[in-house]
């Protein structure tokens, strides 16, 4: 080895040992930023520890029941999200523990595949909506929630409601079954509420979408309650969050109609500063359920805590390639670092600014992790060059002769030591101890994800001169498996059994005269109610079972309030221990089931019953006020002849509610009837008087609505005459 190339390696090293001394310096400067959350995170911890919890006792789901619900809109942008949107629509409008919400998917005109995904959800959801963006795809998320703003604010005109929150989820989101009772609970009182979000973790090799949930477990478990709790600011997450009326309406007003940023790449997070600066209240919401039942699903493992792993949160799959990880992550840069420092600027409040600061040192923070792995990397490689080859020239160790830097590394050693504890411990608390100790390996892969999307953004920003200028970047998302597919539609059903041929479908479609497919094939005579009931139950995957509507156990009967059972539509008809089995002629979604079991304080489960013996029932035990003479009398013929199945097939099929009619006829939308029936009191007034109230309807639809029900109703009291 010549001297030249060894004085050039001297001075390698020497120039090593003062960067090393820089670095060691940053980190210990960042690793004092971190430290000081730690310990105001355990302090107040351990303050509210003896200070309420000893004295008060913690809240559970009783309180959020104990408030009457208030109309909520969950708005979800949506492009090229086919499989994905429509998934999370199924999922939210079947699982939700809530009845008086409106779920709207914004979708784009070019976008047909996103839109159908969304019109086959919308076909058995009347809570779901379909709202197409003015412009072609893909524009902004924020242009996207600013069309679907647009569509609420619509419905709620044509609704004659006022919804309490607008609540903003992605397409990829599984929602915890109590949100919605939380941000009913909290509003009006707080203006913008955001609940945690966690990962779903991947299997351990997983180091990409792995990184994820540490980061969020880190964030969300500890960070962001500092921070509420010091500055009353609370970033918005993109997803989970709550906006009350107050806090849209403001915006709208600052913009002119235009609630978000439409050129802002992190939107939600600079509303979050938006509001603040307006006085108004924001909470990080980490609230926990004690039953199981009610949060979402996942195994339990060694090392989880009931009270994390039973938070009410938003769980979602995040991208498991570097590449896409890159992009999304670079894209929060831009949006947070360049376009927040742009649009935000500074405070001029101490503590908010130091907050700020912590948003935006990742630029300097994920470049110093970098390039102390690549320190420690070449240090490592000179010493196994000591180890595997004893007789090569030999340097003083660039450590040895520092007492700053030697001081330095060990502080800096047992900062990060304690860094690989918060972060292990809060995994750990939520996802186990596995995935805990998966935490300390995937913080170096993190730094490399981190330092490679900040020279993404870095480059995006130079590139196009401003950081306004920047081209929204949209990120590949996926949705758990865990709903069922698409229906078949109930007329090929009935094709493929042989019941019907493709000629009397057609006709029964086409007929000028509105109703519902399977009343319009029983009136034709070309299937029978048995039938019917069969392929429902098949298309719908319930039970269904036979049901004379006169042989009901009275006990039952008395166990459903008769208000529960019109509301519904549905009659007791068994016991299966604790569980109560109700019969429905129709599908009774599980929010409505799930209303139903808290009103009767037991568990609830619904089965098919044929066409119109439902109907019968609730008018025989539950009997109106309003019940006029002719239904009095035709009832009790029913009652004396409830052995003649053939007189209860026939009657049965004329056996018409008015909300049916008014919607087959296209008198009401499905959508708005169904957000009607929820504040709908029959014990007070008649559905028809109620629709006029909420100004749905005008007394003349209400009087050709009531005659063509007459009209069917005529075709009954004629049957039953030809029997007495």
């Amino acid at each position: 080895m010549s001297l030249a190339f060894v004085d050039f390696f001297a001075y390698v090293l020497f120039g090593l040992k003062y960067l090393a001394i820089a670095l060691a310096l940053m980190m210990f400067v960042l690793g004092l930023d971190d430290l000081f959350i730690d310990l105001v995170y355990w302090g107040r911890k351990l303050i509210r520890r003896w200070r309420i919890y000893e004295k008060f006792k913690r809240a559970d789901e009783e309180r959020l029941y104990a408030i009457a619900e208030k109309p909520l809109a969950i708005m979800v942008p949506a492009w090229n999200e086919v499989g994905v949107v429509g998934e999370m629509a199924r999922l939210a409008a079947s699982t939700l523990d809530y009845e008086n919400y409106q779920i709207f998917v914004g979708t784009y005109p070019n976008d047909a595949e996103t839109q159908a995904d969304v019109d086959a959800v919308c076909q058995h959801y009347p809570n779901v909506h379909k709202v197409v963006c003015a412009r072609p795809g893909p524009t902004s998320k924020a242009d996207c929630l600013n069309n679907v703003i647009d569509a609420i604010l619509r419905f709620e005109s044509d609704a004659k409601i006022q919804f309490a929150g607008f609540i903003l989820h992605d397409a990829e989101d599984v929602i915890s079954p109590m949100e919605l009772r939380l941000f009913n609970y909290l509003l009006p009182a707080k203006d913008l509420i955001q609940i945690p979000v966690y990962p779903y973790a991947p299997e351990w090799r997983g180091f990409t979408a792995g990184h994820y949930v540490d980061e969020f477990a880190e964030n969300h478990g500890k960070d962001v309650i500092v921070r509420e709790a010091m500055t009353g600011q609370v970033p918005s997450a993109g997803v989970g969050t709550c906006f009350s009326r107050k806090a849209i309406s403001a915006l709208l007003e600052d913009g002119d109609g235009i609630a978000f940023d439409v050129q802002s790449l992190t939107e939600d997070y600079d509303i979050g500063f938006r509001l603040k600066q307006k006085g108004m209240r924001c909470i990080f919401a980490r609230y926990s359920v004690t039953d199981p039942k009610l949060a979402l699903e996942q195994p339990w493992v060694f090392g989880m805590n009931r009270a994390f792993s039973q938070v009410i949160c938003v769980r979602e799959h995040f991208p498991r390639d570097l590449h896409h990880a890159i992009r999304q992550k670079s894209r929060w840069i831009v949006g947070i670092v360049f376009q927040g420092t742009k649009n935000i600027g500074w405070s001029p409040h101490g503590l908010l600014n130091y907050f700020l600061w912590r948003d935006r040192r990742g630029l300097i923070a994920y470049l110093l992790s970098f390039l102390v792995n690549l320190l420690f990397l070449v240090l490592l490689a000179m010493w196994l060059v000591t180890i595997i080859a004893p007789n090569a020239w030999r340097y003083p160790s660039i450590l040895s002769d520092s007492p700053l830097l030697h001081t330095l590394l060990w502080l800096n050693g047992l900062m990060l030591l304690n860094r690989l504890f918060q972060r292990g411990w809060f995994v750990t608390r939520y996802y186990g101890i596995v995935e805990g100790l998966l935490s300390a390996p995937r913080m170096m892969w993190s730094n490399f994800v981190n330092f490679f999307a900040n020279l993404r953004a870095l480059r995006q920003v130079m590139e196009m001169g401003d950081s306004r200028r920047v081209a929204w970047d949209k990120t590949t998302h996926e949705f758990p498996a865990l709903t069922k597919a698409q229906r078949t539609p109930l007329g090929h059903r009935l094709v493929e059994k042989g019941l019907l041929t493709e000629e009397q479908l057609e006709a029964a479609i086409t007929n000028p005269i509105r109703r519902r497919l399977g009343h319009e094939l029983l009136l034709r005579g070309h299937i029978n109610s048995t039938q019917l009931v069969e392929v429902l139950a098949e298309q719908l995957d319930m039970e269904w079972a036979p049901l004379n509507p006169f042989k009901l156990d009275k006990r039952l009967i008395d166990l459903v309030p008769r208000k529960v059972a019109s509301h519904y539509g549905v009659l007791p008809v068994a016991e299966e221990g604790d569980m109560l089995v109700l019969a429905s002629e129709g599908p009774v979604s599980q929010v409505s089931l799930g209303a139903i079991s808290r009103q009767l304080k037991r568990p609830v489960r619904c089965r098919l019953a044929p066409q119109g013996r439902v109907t019968l029932g609730i008018r025989h035990w539950y009997a109106s006020p309003r019940q006029n003479a002719d239904v009095h009398h035709m009832l009790d013929v029913l009652e004396r002849h409830q052995d003649d199945e053939a007189l209860l097939e026939r009657v049965g099929l004329h056996q018409v509610l008015l909300g049916n009619l008014l919607q087959v006829r296209g008198m009401v939308p499905p959508s708005l009837f169904n957000q009607a029936l929820i504040d709908f009191d029959a014990e007070h007034m008649s559905l028809g008087q109620h629709l006029i109230s909420r100004g749905m309807i005008t007394q003349e639809v209400l009087e050709q609505a009531l005659v063509e029900q007459a009209s069917e109703q005529q075709a009954a009291y004629n049957i039953v005459r030809e029997v007495e």
